[in-house]
């Protein structure tokens, strides 16, 4: 998924652009907004800002200089009809990687998504090998090998007439690949392609007209977890007299304990859930109240990515979260079609918070058996209709 967020308030250029670009595009008319906007994507290897330029250039610099060493994963770009060298070097300085034209082409917009995905690729890679080589190599005992493929054999044959029906009717609704891939983290944090039916329309990111609407990354208690932006520079007096350190930005300062903490809520909500996304097809949303669209992980499992018991494979930005002394172990197990957690409250997911579900993951890559994965596969059939709708 490509990310697009726009800074600025010219209709005319917004429409354009919205019109080349792929992916989500959001527009922001303040920089806070945006801001906030960046704040809840995760991907941002694949995330290009659009400044829209204004009269007041040191101000603009200012604002450039704090996106990019905020998030310095973000590809940001400049958009102006045109501009002076000298001008354009002060915005360079201060962290511009690109400059388009408000009538730019879909030929250099497609150039730019076509960078941003080969560098978010190359984020997998590199991410995969680097914490690879910080572990001891997992090694699948080879009767687990072995009761995955009886288990994954079996299973697509016995549910061929399903696979093929539902094939047919995710095609038959909408446009698009039938098998969704997504680059996922395994055991040794191994980057594997996951393999999903797809249950979303190809197109539907293009029809939010609101980032709100999405609410892609927000859990159940997401107003609590939004990141204060501190106080003011100018009510500074408002902590003088506090003995508690305080961190300063060029506009507000925050209590470095509330910085800290924040930080720490960062790394908890690792995981995330969407409820009743307008995105999901009415096949959709059958396949995944029924877990059907899971079902292509199976091959997923013949090809030695997965297991058909183990931890969930995490998307990168997850893993990237999980990958300190405390939570590297869940790594060291592999990566399953179910587990632990997902019997544990299999009706009641939503409400498990992120820790539990990292300590069950931890447990699981401790103590896996042939048992223990019998019993699990049976809560799993005995939990399969599942009466949440996310």
């Amino acid at each position: 998924m490509l990310y697009n967020v726009y800074i600025g308030t010219n209709e005319k250029t917004i429409d354009h652009i919205r019109s080349v670009v792929n992916g989500m595009f959001i527009q922001t008319p303040a920089f806070a907004d945006a801001v906030h906007t960046i704040d809840h994507i995760r991907e941002r290897y694949n995330t290009s800002v659009l400044y829209e330029l204004t009269q007041q250039t040191e101000e603009d610099c200012k604002r450039i200089a704090a996106l990019h060493e905020r998030f310095p994963r973000v590809y940001l770009i400049l958009v102006t009809p045109v501009i002076q060298d000298e001008r354009l070097a002060l915005y360079r300085q201060a962290g511009i990687h690109n400059v388009f034209s408000p009538n730019v082409t879909a030929q250099t917009i497609k150039m730019v998504e076509d960078y941003l995905n080969l560098r978010h690729q190359q984020k997998f890679e590199e991410f995969s090998q680097r914490h690879r080589d910080m572990l001891h190599t997992f090694h699948l005992p080879v009767w687990k090998r072995a009761f995955d493929i009886l288990c994954a054999g079996m299973a697509i044959l016995l549910l061929s007439p399903l696979l093929v029906g539902t094939a047919l009717a995710i095609r038959m609704e909408s446009k698009g690949q039938v098998i969704y891939k997504a680059k996922r983290a395994g055991s040794n944090y191994r980057i594997f392609d996951f393999y999903k039916f797809r249950s979303m329309y190809t197109d539907a990111d293009k029809h939010l007209k609101e980032y709100s609407r999405l609410n892609q990354y927000r859990t159940e208690d997401t107003d609590a977890l939004q990141p204060s932006r501190g106080i003011p520079l100018d009510k500074m007096e408002q902590v003088a007299d506090t003995e508690t350190s305080v961190l300063v930005s060029d506009e507000y300062i925050i209590p470095e304990k509330e910085y800290l903490q924040q930080q720490k809520e960062k790394r908890t909500h690792a995981f995330v859930k969407i409820e009743n996304d307008p995105r999901v097809t009415r096949v959709g949303r059958f396949i995944r109240k029924y877990s059907i669209d899971e079902l292509p992980q199976l091959f997923n499992i013949l090809r030695g990515d997965m297991s058909v018991v183990g931890n969930r494979p995490l998307p990168l930005y997850e893993a990237e979260l999980l990958t300190n002394d405390n939570y590297a172990e869940r790594f060291m197990a592999p990566a399953g079609l179910t587990g632990l957690w997902q019997v544990e409250k299999r009706g009641d997911s939503g409400r498990m918070s992120a820790e539990e579900r990292n300590q069950l993951d931890i447990r699981y890559a401790r103590q896996f058996s042939l048992s223990m994965d019998l019993k699990i596969l049976f809560k799993t059939f005995t939990a399969f209709i599942q009466k949440e709708n996310v």
